[in-house]
């Protein structure tokens, strides 16, 4: 039971929205602790918290089950909200506000998509607040939700993960994570995406709008690592990565997008951009414009900080070239013929959070463009360079 409980509060800490959830519902109800907990029958542990009155919990605590109002929430599977415990006809006479020193209060169940009963989603605070209304409400209910969706996410993608693995049943395995990704994920993905949207436009405050930012780049980070898998899978099922061919004008528009997009979610790199591809080539650009952001992703984590990153991209009669160049140790011979192998990552660098895609997916991208991706590396810089003749 431990060692199940402890997976929990793993898969709670790895959902990278959870956070920011905490702190969104801390600005809408005013209450200064929010947490998320897993509840059983009989143990009531801490899996994430937002604690700014000093109770003092951190995951993996534990509070008797008793002494909670979650049992009740579990049992009846039913949310209790409570504004002003010492006058609510119903709690002022019951001992856990006060042993906990609470006047208001919510507890929201959250469910595993096959209707077992996970946790609560739980806030409080010694002062009273207005908690009793629809949009508060509505607001409470949709992150459970939604946490429970990404809870089956995370099942999903670390079950599939695991699976590819298996060579024996490999062709159906395949078949099964397209499906997953295509819309297992991508559908509650899409319901997180909606929630951030409506919360953008209905919380104007700058604090609000500084953590629903935070949540916008956490969606955009999942939506590339399902992109990174779905690739991958299509290119090992023989189907290749598709591209949408056809005449582009606006391919220095897409690169420098991709930059910039980087550029805000990593603000403690420096990068350089010399990017001049004013003639029309014949190419995918979104694929190229991903491209250049797997590879200076992977500049980002791979190089040193203390040194800028060089972004350059031209084009001369139709020959395309893009360099993504980086500070840093140098890259050792033995490994340079692993880059751009799948799943692979050097475990003496940082760990960059992804499947370790990126630079396979780039030189699959680079060969359906009949084009070619090398790596230079030396004590002087590490320099990626695609090149590849676009004139149509």
């Amino acid at each position: 039971m431990q060692r199940a409980i402890q997976q929990d509060i793993a898969a709670i800490q790895g959902i990278e929205a959870v956070p920011h959830i905490m702190n969104i519902l801390a600005e809408v109800t005013g209450l200064r602790f929010i947490c998320v907990a897993r509840v059983t029958e009989d143990n009531w542990t801490m899996c994430s918290v937002l604690d700014k009155v000093n109770f003092n919990l951190q995951p993996g605590d534990e509070l008797e089950i008793q002494t909670t109002f979650c049992s009740q929430v579990r049992q009846s599977a039913k949310a209790i909200v409570i504004e002003e415990a010492s006058k609510d006809s119903q709690y002022k006479t019951s001992p856990i506000p006060v042993m906990y020193g609470f006047e208001s209060y919510f507890s929201y169940p959250i469910f595993k998509t096959d209707g077992s009963f996970f946790g609560t989603l739980c806030g409080l605070d010694p002062i009273p607040a207005t908690l009793k209304s629809a949009k508060i409400h509505n607001q409470i209910a949709s992150f459970a939700e939604l946490i429970s969706r990404q809870l089956e996410v995370n099942d999903q993608l670390h079950s599939a993960q695991s699976a590819l693995y298996d060579e024996q049943s490999a062709a159906k395995l395949r078949e099964q994570y397209i499906a997953i990704l295509g819309h297992d994920i991508r559908t509650p993905l899409s319901s997180l995406k909606m929630g951030v949207d409506f919360l953008i436009d209905t919380l104007p405050d700058a604090t609000s709008q500084q953590v629903l930012k935070r949540m916008d780049n956490s969606v955009n980070k999942m939506k590339r690592l399902i992109n990174d898998v779905m690739d991958f899978t299509h290119g090992k099922m023989g189907k290749g990565i598709t591209l949408n061919v056809r005449s582009s004008d606006n391919l220095q528009t897409i690169l420098l997008h991709a930059v910039n997009e980087l550029a805000a979610l990593h603000p403690e790199c420096r990068i350089n951009t010399n990017i001049q591809v004013t003639e029309t080539l014949y190419c995918d650009p979104e694929r190229i414009g991903q491209l250049l952001s797997n590879l200076l992703i992977n500049a980002i984590v791979h190089g040193d900080s203390a040194h800028p990153i060089d972004v350059y991209a031209a084009s001369d009669n139709g020959m395309f070239t893009l360099s993504i160049a980086n500070g840093g140790t140098p890259i050792p011979t033995e490994t340079k013929a692993k880059l751009f192998e799948p799943f692979w990552r050097n475990q003496n660098a940082k760990h960059s959070g992804g499947l370790g895609l990126g630079l396979f997916i780039a030189a699959q991208i680079a060969q359906t463009h009949q084009g070619e991706l090398s790596v230079e590396s030396s004590d002087h810089a590490t320099v990626f360079t695609f090149s590849a003749n676009l004139r149509h």
